[in-house]
């Protein structure tokens, strides 16, 4: 396949609430990106000289309404749980949406960045700068913050710059939740991934970090050499601790399979690998014409540590008034 020039912005469909959704398609003849106003998300990776998408998503407006409304999309303002939906920041105590069984905040909550139309800053063939702005004390979070995704091709690589800002100090934690395939589906065969991290975050059944951090060595979740994807492999959904602290742009993860590689390189100091085992969309239309059922893919979610809010020797997600978040991932293909 041979990728040619598409049109810059063009309107991709209408939510039920009847918001206008628009894609921004990225293009510089080595890699085409398609991309979504809705959630910032990443709608589409073709890679020249490959037929098959490299990331899971849909051609239809209509699925993104549905389940897959967090594929591909920028999580915010604070991408995984929070539990207990509540958090002490200043001696003050804030209360969040508890949207994951009445008792913690997972995502966001009802404040969520992906559930938003962000509005397109500014665009080229080559990059594009989503922004939304966030109201003091939607869903429980406390500042007025501005929000920033940026998007733009290096050669044959897609880099996603995250920024936040705001006016009182607010747990920031944002994250693109994109899953991942470099066989095309409809399973992990034939690929092998390597996470570079010596320690993880196990959780509990609430999928909550239980307070401990675990060496890898010895465990399931040991993939610092890379390693085959086997299908009896156990329940994959763990934070793997790249650093303690957000650090240079580094080497963190590789997945490799007949379509090729995924290097994902990352600033921030954990990587989320979930193994999409509670995931089936059903017959949603699919950019691989087949049911997104569980373990199609792999979505990776460069992040900081979750659930650490009150937790003073975790990564501090707190962001405070004069400072800005940062966080960059440069994701490098190679056929």
């Amino acid at each position: 396949m041979t990728l040619r020039p598409a049109a810059p912005i063009d309107d991709f469909g209408t939510l039920p609430d009847g918001r206008p959704v628009r894609r921004v398609t990225l293009d510089n003849g080595a890699l085409r990106v398609g991309l979504l106003d809705l959630g910032a998300l990443i709608q589409d990776v073709r890679l020249n000289g490959i037929e098959t998408a490299l990331t899971l998503g849909s051609p239809d407006i209509a699925a993104y309404a549905g389940r897959m409304g967090h594929f591909g999309a920028v999580m915010g303002p604070v991408v995984n749980r929070i539990g207990g939906a509540r958090a002490v920041i200043d001696g003050r105590e804030y209360r969040f949406d508890a949207n994951q069984d009445g008792r913690h905040t997972r995502h966001g909550g009802s404040a969520a960045t992906h559930l938003k139309v962000w509005r397109i800053a500014d665009h080229g063939p080559a990059h594009a700068t989503f922004r939304i702005d966030l109201p003091d004390g939607e869903g429980g979070f406390p500042g007025n913050r501005r929000l920033t995704a940026s998007y733009r091709l290096d050669d044959a690589a897609l880099i996603v710059d995250l920024t936040a800002t705001t006016d009182a100090p607010t747990p920031v934690n944002l994250a693109n939740h994109g899953y991942w395939t470099m066989n095309g589906g409809p399973d992990w065969t034939g690929q092998r991934l390597q996470v570079l991290a010596d320690r993880y975050l196990p959780t509990t059944d609430e999928n909550l970090p239980t307070g401990a951090i675990v060496p890898v060595a010895g465990t399931p979740f040991d993939f610092r050499e890379a390693r085959e994807l086997d299908p009896t492999l156990p329940k994959l959904d763990a934070n793997f601790c790249l650093a303690d602290a957000p650090r240079d742009l580094t080497p963190a993860l590789l997945l490799a399979g007949p379509l090729g590689t995924l290097e994902i390189a990352t600033t921030a100091p954990g990587m989320q690998v979930f193994d999409m085992g509670t995931i089936d969309l059903g017959d949603v239309p699919t950019h691989h014409a087949r049911p997104y059922r569980p373990r199609f893919a792999l979505a990776f979610e460069p992040q900081m540590w979750p659930d650490a809010l009150g937790r003073a020797d975790w990564p501090d997600i707190v962001l405070r008034p004069g400072r800005t978040f940062r966080q960059t991932t440069r994701y490098a293909f190679a056929a």
